[in-house]
């Protein structure tokens, strides 16, 4: 009997839970038949197709890296994003992550995430452990908010890129640990890092490596596939520097140079970084320079996790928050 009643409240659930957030299509579940469509914190409705199936963006699991020191096929000024835990450190240029939007890599001994969503210019590092277990991530082929939604592979829950959320699935409402990372120059990692690492392709062929497919995007009007409300300052793809819930336009920052926003946090911009999204190569795009926060503590200052974005992603999924801009 209990075991019967069990079922009913899990159905009931089910049905609740579906009228809240929408029934997810029929061809979801026969996709997805790991996914627990019970369980979601989203409306269905907000997710869409971004053209593209499951792992159409294939994910890099068994990433291939060369010494800094033997690259020569990157341009000064490319950008990348740079992660360094226990000494170890590795550079991720976004000539690649544009065409794979995810790499499951080791670094320092922790199992972490390197993610880019190019329609949102969303550079996002995390540690992928989840209590026990360790997770890796593909791509859905789906889009919230014109963000990337991943899965994980060992429970089939999607999750969301920008804020490293669960969204849909058994880890519905699971966070994942947001690294420190940077979005910068291939000369400035260098400089930084002498002995570090640069991924490379494992079959260079395999794409156009180096161009941009999304060429010309961050000078469009309106972003793709997005429905929601836009920001008022700013343009909806400006970009825009966040740190800790707060937000700045990008031309702010770079008027000023340097900016301390209190508890010893401080945000800088120096020149010499190509926009990933601009040109038809990414070594061609226009000079957004390079954003740099960091906070001093015991006498040195550590790198902060920070962001630098479209301005429509971030007031997307922070309404609330004020963009402060001239």
């Amino acid at each position: 009997m209990r075991a019967i009643l069990m079922v009913l409240v899990a159905g009931v659930m089910f049905w609740i839970t579906a009228a809240v957030a929408g029934a997810p299509p029929r061809r979801w579940v026969k996709a997805w038949p790991q996914t627990d469509f019970s369980r979601t914190s989203v409306d269905f409705d907000e997710i869409q197709s971004g053209g593209v199936p499951r792992d159409g963006i294939p994910a890099i699991d068994d990433p291939v890296f060369l010494p800094v020191s033997e690259v020569t096929h990157l341009a000064d000024s490319e950008p990348v994003i740079s992660l360094v835990i226990e000494g170890d450190a590795r550079a991720y240029p976004l000539q690649v992550l544009i065409w794979h939007e995810i790499v499951n890599d080791l670094v320092g001994g922790v199992p972490v995430s390197v993610t880019f969503c190019p329609l949102c210019n969303a550079a996002v590092a995390f540690d992928r452990r989840v209590g026990p277990r360790v997770l890796d991530f593909g791509t859905t082929g789906k889009l919230r908010k014109s963000d990337l939604v991943m899965y994980d592979r060992q429970t089939e829950s999607w999750w969301q890129q920008f804020t490293g959320t669960a969204i849909v699935g058994a880890l519905t409402g699971k966070m994942l640990k947001i690294l420190p990372a940077r979005l910068e120059s291939f000369a400035r990692f260098r400089a930084r890092f002498a002995t570090g690492y640069v991924l490379v392709p494992r079959n260079p062929r395999g794409r156009a490596y180096g161009r941009n497919p999304y060429q010309g995007y961050d000078r469009s009007r309106r972003p793709f596939l997005y429905q929601g409300s836009m920001p008022d300052a700013v343009a909806p793809l400006a970009r825009v520097v966040s740190v800790g819930g707060r937000a700045w336009s990008l031309n702010y920052i770079r008027k000023r140079g340097r900016l301390d926003i209190g508890d010893g946090v401080t945000i800088t911009w120096t020149a010499g970084q190509n926009s990933a999204l601009d040109a038809a190569r990414i070594k061609s795009g226009r000079d957004v320079g390079n954003v740099v926060v960091t906070r001093r503590a015991g006498g040195r200052d550590v790198d902060v996790p920070y962001g630098v974005d479209f301005a429509f992603a971030f007031h997307a999924f922070h309404p609330e928050v004020a963009i402060i801009a001239d």
